[in-house]
């Protein structure tokens, strides 16, 4: 085995332990769902560097959260790093075997987002050796990133009226800086019809016929979001992602559900999601029979401006590295949107691709967590402050 940096020794062994997210299902093997393993592997490598950290969450959702306090601290970041990943099924590696190959480490949150908190940890272990800490820190490794955002919600509990100035969430950018991205709502759609034998279906109402209807107004809604692109998002965007129905061929069945993705913008919400669609149900004339069951928002929308601490600090220290400190947006959801949900204004940066997140063969290239390491020591130690 080659000689590894302590960045790269860290990931590798945040890689080995296991914390699938079950994400509603319940036939994966108990032993590699939930994030309580990895989140107390993170409160003993804290506990090295001299901080104390707090356990939070139920059921195995574990969340781990630690502070560093710096001596008159210029303000208070939070780095939320989440610690949960999606399941592993169809991989092509061994998901928690965490090899490397070439340039690149391999293996299930390798770049989602396990290198993030790597990169954390060994910034924070030099800052703190060489005394150089200017901004508190409050350390977050989240649980339930990938669907609900349960981990968020549990650390906000904990904090209580103490609130940081700013947070970081680490995400696969490629070190890109982030500072705005869609939210997540999804909406359960629920027809109700009349079974009866199939023979003579004119004695039943077909509820999967119902849906059917709606489910085609409902996707030509989303034609009009193209007439009011976000300036830096585009448009908002909706997909039927799931469609369940029916008990037998020889049964007309008398319910059916649909799952939709609403991608939103930042001026839009869970009740303005849910009466669009409610308009479209109406539009097909099925409103009778097709409700909307629930409408929930997974993931806020972030919007950051370009003048708060949050973008300033960030784009100084990538700057600082000769990157650049430019503001970019992406379309998928994270937790900075909840962290922004509840006041606390953020940006999305860390090593790896998108592209390669979730996929049968994920990893994130060495250099990026390396260069990672060095942004957050330059975060740490004041950037975006008086120099």
């Amino acid at each position: 085995m080659q000689n590894l940096s302590p960045s790269i020794r860290h990931l590798r062994d945040l890689i080995a332990i296991p914390s699938v997210n079950p994400m509603g299902r319940d036939d994966l093997p108990p032993e590699i769902v939930g994030e309580h393993a990895v989140a107390e592997h993170l409160s003993r490598a804290l506990g090295k560097l001299g901080l104390d950290a707090a356990l939070v969450g139920e059921g195995g959702r574990t969340s781990v959260v630690a502070e560093a306090r710096a001596t008159n601290a210029m303000d208070t970041l939070l780095v939320a790093s989440h610690i949960d990943t999606v399941p592993v099924d169809g991989m092509e590696i061994d998901p928690f075997d965490p090899a490397i190959e070439g340039d690149r480490v391999l293996g299930r949150g390798s770049c989602d987002t396990k290198a993030g908190m790597a990169a954390l940890l060994e910034a924070l272990s030099r800052v703190l050796e060489n005394g150089r800490l200017a901004r508190n820190v409050i350390i977050v490794g989240e649980a339930d990133e990938e669907l609900s955002s349960i981990g968020v919600h549990d650390v906000l509990k904990h904090l209580g009226s103490r609130r940081p100035d700013w947070v970081l969430a680490t995400e696969p950018t490629e070190l890109r800086l982030i500072n705005a991205h869609k939210g997540v709502v999804h909406t359960q759609v629920c027809a109700h019809g009349r079974a009866c034998h199939s023979s003579d279906p004119t004695q039943g109402q077909n509820a999967i016929v119902l849906l059917a209807k709606a489910i085609l107004s409902i996707d030509e809604s989303a034609r009009v979001f193209t007439d009011r692109p976000h300036p830096e998002l585009g448009p908002a965007t909706l997909s039927v992602g799931i469609v369940h129905g029916g008990q037998a061929p020889n049964i007309v069945p008398d319910e059916a559900r649909i799952w939709v993705d609403r991608r939103t913008l930042p001026d839009e919400t869970p009740a303005i999601v849910q009466e669009q669609i409610e308009a479209a149900i109406r539009r097909a004339g099925v409103e009778a029979h097709v409700v909307v069951e629930s409408c929930s928002e997974e993931k806020p929308p972030l919007h950051t401006d370009a003048s708060s601490i949050a973008v300033r600090a960030t784009a100084d220290a990538l700057a600082r590295e000769g990157l650049s400190g430019d503001c970019g947006q992406v379309a998928f959801g994270t937790d900075a949107g909840v962290f922004g949900r509840a006041g606390i204004p953020g940006v999305v940066l860390g090593p790896g691709s998108i592209d390669v997140a979730h996929t049968s063969r994920e990893f994130v290239p060495i250099d990026q967590v390396e260069t990672m390491v060095r942004i957050f020591e330059r975060v740490l130690e004041g950037a975006g402050g008086p120099r």
